[in-house]
């Protein structure tokens, strides 16, 4: 029975693993394929590639999608961490208030969002397309490292900041020696969930962006003619990246503290 419940445990998870990667698979074998048509091998082919690199439309919207992806990220890492710290520091009440107020972006729609950002550039007269998108990419990403940040905080123990401004810290050098360490991991992780927010963002980027498109945008506006297979895998790429640097330095991690716990029992 035993054996038979983690041969069906592992077919689920074989099951649900394959309806979620599969369509990214094709994807990316299909980018290769010497056809537009998807679903209809024809040969195999770099020439998709390299239209990537020639085509100017395209090198211009994956430039925008990416420096807008990292510069929105990092501000709203910078941003999110910073009030997430301060609401924490908050008494109950005010901080139930501030928190609940914070899940609004994140509740709206993304077409709410949009619209009510495309109005307010309006109102105050920015028509710069590319500082409209950032701004919009920032905004919608702080909520986000917000509530990455807040739980691990509420985890950690004040003592350890307090310890430090008992042995001589200034408060800025408690923070930034004691308190962005023990939270960094969710930093990190408030960072590559905005980035993968910027990188997959259309609707609010529509609404916001004036005459600048990003890839999201530049694949809508072309699909009429026929996306460039490659494309596909242009976003699927950076992010996987991510993952893997992650996944990686949190398994080199666990090793050295199995390591260390290994070594503290041979000496004791």
């Amino acid at each position: 029975m035993r054996q038979l419940g983690k041969a069906l445990k592992g077919a689920y998870l074989g099951l649900m693993l394959l309806f979620l990667y599969a369509p990214i698979i094709l994807l990316i074998v299909f980018s290769f394929n010497s056809s537009k048509t998807p679903g209809n091998w024809v040969g195999f082919t770099l020439r998709w590639y390299g239209e990537l690199v020639s085509n100017r439309a395209i090198t211009d919207a994956i430039w925008v999608t990416l420096s807008i992806a990292v510069i929105s990220s990092l501000v709203a890492t910078v941003l999110g961490t910073a009030a997430a710290i301060g609401i924490h520091s908050m008494k109950k009440r005010s901080r139930l208030i501030v928190e609940n107020v914070s899940q609004l972006p994140i509740m709206n729609p993304d077409l709410v969002t949009g619209i009510s950002l495309a109005l307010l550039f309006l109102a105050v007269g920015l028509r710069g397309g590319y500082i409209r998108l950032l701004i919009a990419h920032i905004t919608f990403n702080i909520p986000y490292v917000l509530f990455s940040v807040l739980p691990r905080l509420r985890q950690s123990s004040n003592s350890l900041y307090e310890a430090a401004l008992d042995l001589g810290c200034t408060p800025g050098q408690a923070l930034w020696k004691v308190i962005v360490p023990d939270i960094w991991p969710s930093i990190l992780s408030g960072f590559i969930l905005a980035f993968t927010l910027s990188l997959d963002d259309f609707v609010i980027s529509f609404f916001a962006g004036n005459g600048i498109d990003n890839l999201s945008m530049y694949i809508f506006s072309s699909a009429k003619h026929g996306v460039n297979p490659a494309l596909s895998t242009i976003i699927f790429v950076p992010v996987v990246t991510l993952l893997l640097i992650v996944n990686l330095r949190s398994i080199k991690k666990e090793r050295e503290e199995e390591k260390h716990a290994l070594k503290t029992k041979r000496k004791i």
